[in-house]
């Protein structure tokens, strides 16, 4: 758009050169990026796979699992490594199944130094562990690349339903999201340290797909993540093919947790990437015996981004993160309504629903004595 920002451009490192290796055009070589040591002095290294085509063009980076329990990403990286119909028409794609290994093997988020890697962009060579290895993640990866996807899920006990977020104050990083495809754009620039910031800042736009949950590699995430990375190549130029549209797309600007306020156990009502109206029930708590304790309503028209998958609550938890909608609730439930049995959007949200247990709300769902009626739970369908 005119009148947004545009990036600084820094010098770039040239992908054919890694470490002494040499990576010709039209050629592929798997690399590995030595980050560190562990106790034992053992080196640790980041698997990479580096993918050239014939002709000059934009270098795009697809990393995942920088949370190293993450690994829908994972599934998502190889896949697209694995695709023997991906080939490059022009420029280079970077590819990284998993960004922290270290916290990937003890199936863990954090590094064992208990940083987050994801607050330490750009990092530091005399730094931390994970300061050290974001210093060399920025130089090897960031440097050598035009624009970048990182791939997420929910953090542990919560699920996600797919969604883009960027910095939509960029104008590339709102091409990119837009022509990844979900049906849903969280504008947003990243917290302070994180690696799609840091790499905006440093001249590459980059976006993060958040979508799933911890330790699972879920076939219809992949799925949506594998036709979302194919659509920014196709944007960009790297491969040839049409992008596949969602069926609608929404920009959304502020989200909410919505948080329990008892203890107890809860009924949910709602699924991932379900449309809800202000005022409708999200979840009742009970007590252990099933005894109503309160209920959890929407504060405006919204759509589920994403929830806890962990029925048992105590007070302040998250329960619902909701995408506020300030307008379009009904035309997005209509569209919906429209697709064709079997539509990726209903596999997806079946898939994520799978976690959790949707029941109407009311009487039936509480105690027998619970007299209080409420309106059906939108099911999206």
């Amino acid at each position: 758009m005119s009148g947004k920002p545009r990036l600084e451009r820094r010098e770039k490192r040239p992908i054919g050169e890694w470490n002494g290796e040499t990576i010709a055009a039209g050629e592929s070589r798997d690399l590995v990026l030595t980050i560190g040591e562990n106790h034992s002095g053992a080196d640790v290294a980041i698997p990479v796979h580096v993918r050239r085509g014939q002709q000059e063009g934009p270098v795009v980076f697809v990393t995942a699992a920088l949370h190293g329990d993450e690994i829908n990403g994972t599934g998502t990286v190889r896949s697209l490594i694995l695709d023997e119909t991906l080939q490059l028409e022009r420029g280079a794609l970077i590819l990284v199944p998993v960004v922290n290994v270290p916290g990937f093997d003890r199936h863990s988020r954090y590094l064992p130094d208990r940083r987050d890697l994801n607050r330490c962009f750009p990092g530091s060579a005399t730094g931390s562990l994970a300061s050290r290895m974001a210093r060399i993640v920025f130089d090897e990866i960031v440097s050598r690349s035009d624009f970048g996807i990182d791939l997420h899920t929910a953090a542990v006990r919560r699920t996600n339903y797919p969604n883009v977020r960027g910095d939509l104050a960029i104008s590339e990083v709102e091409r990119l999201a837009t022509a990844f495809g979900c049906e849903f754009i969280l504008n947003s620039a990243g917290p302070k340290g994180s690696f799609r910031r840091e790499a905006c800042r440093a001249g590459c736009p980059t976006i993060v797909l958040e979508a799933g949950e911890v330790w699972k590699v879920e076939p219809s995430i992949v799925e949506s993540a594998v036709h979302g990375v194919r659509n920014v190549l196709s944007e960009l130029g790297l491969i040839t093919g049409d992008l596949k549209r969602p069926p609608f797309q929404k920009t959304l600007d502020r989200t909410k947790w919505i948080r329990a306020e008892r203890g107890g156990f809860l009924h949910f009502h709602v699924a991932p990437g379900e449309t809800v109206k202000a005022g409708q029930p999200l979840a009742t708590n009970t007590s252990l015996l099933g005894r109503e304790q309160n209920v959890l309503t929407a504060p405006f028209d919204a759509i589920v981004i994403g929830m806890t998958t962990l029925p048992t609550v105590g007070p302040g938890e998250p329960v619902c993160n909701l995408g506020h909608l300030m307008r379009g609730r009904r035309k997005i439930e209509r569209i919906i309504e429209s697709l064709p049995e079997g539509h990726l959007h209903d596999r997806v949200i079946g898939d994520l629903a799978s976690n959790v247990m949707v029941v109407e709300p009311g009487p039936s769902t509480d105690s027998p004595s619970n007299s209080t009626d409420y309106p059906p739970a939108a099911t999206g369908q």
